[in-house]
């Protein structure tokens, strides 16, 4: 595997994050050395949303990831919309097409895709911890792949109303003795470096009562929530899948090449060596 050299025709894509990490940089770089494409992937943050788009759209740039804070504050910065992330008001991917913009959502997609994958039935309830943009983007996907037993909880009622309102779910402040067959944690709990790094978003009576715990929380993949599901017996879904099969649908379209399933999985250790 060798990289193609760099020149000035090398296209360039990255991503926006309130706190950037190494998945994406290494994920997208070892598939372009492995597939022999010219391109090259670099993480940022920025205070100026607005102006980095502009970046985007001014210097070439071929595909942009978006991360929190940023997925909804950039609707308003694109040329259009696709459906995926219309629905849900947020948005995760945008490519630039000689300075038009198109933003996406594959956080969506791949949510729908596990859903599949991992033989979740739309007779199941689901509790879904978290109202912003992700959540959004989670809930929307299980609404229309059938579920219709849902519930929304969130410490903001505002955002937390609208959400179960716009879904047809009911709302929770709070998760309190409640459970659920799937329990989905989208919120910054057990996310490593942050202040709640080693607490779960559900008790443990909850997570033994449910059939399957979901947890979007990537780094680490395994969060505390996951262990102790795994601990419990509880099937799992991890936010690395998330994370690997939202990446690979954005490689796709940045670049036009789809890579292979063991291709992602290689990509995805590489980019959590």
């Amino acid at each position: 595997m060798m990289r193609v050299p760099l020149s000035k025709d090398t296209r360039l894509c990255i991503s926006l994050a309130g706190r950037p990490s190494n998945i994406g940089t290494r994920f997208h770089n070892y598939l372009y050395d492995l597939l022999g494409l010219d391109f090259i992937y670099k993480a940022f943050t920025t205070t100026d949303i607005a102006a980095a788009i502009g970046g985007v759209r001014a210097l070439g740039i071929r595909g942009c990831s978006v991360s929190m804070p940023f997925k909804q504050d950039v609707l308003g910065l694109v040329d259009d919309i696709e459906q995926s992330a219309r629905s849900i008001g947020a948005v995760n991917t945008i490519v630039n097409d000689d300075g038009r913009l198109t933003a996406s959502n594959t956080d969506y997609l791949a949510v729908q895709g596990l859903i599949a994958e991992h033989g979740l039935q739309p007779a199941q309830s689901v509790l879904i911890y978290g109202s912003g943009g992700m959540a959004s983007a989670v809930g929307t996907a299980f609404r229309d792949a059938g579920f219709d037993h849902g519930t929304i909880v969130a410490r903001n009622p505002e955002t937390g109303r609208s959400m179960a309102d716009r879904l047809g779910y009911d709302y929770l402040a709070e998760v309190g003795a409640h459970t659920a067959d799937v329990l989905v944690n989208v919120t910054p709990v057990g996310m490593a470096g942050g202040r709640e790094a080693n607490g779960t978003a559900f008790g443990g009576e909850t997570i033994a009562n449910a059939h399957t715990v979901f947890d979007v929380v990537a780094m680490p993949s395994e969060t505390p929530l996951i262990t102790a599901a795994r601990e419990a017996g509880i099937g799992v879904i991890t936010g690395a899948e998330v994370i690997a099969l939202q990446a690979a649908e954005q490689f796709e379209r940045y670049t036009g090449v789809r890579p292979t399933p063991d291709q992602v999985m290689a990509a995805s250790a590489v980019s959590r060596a």
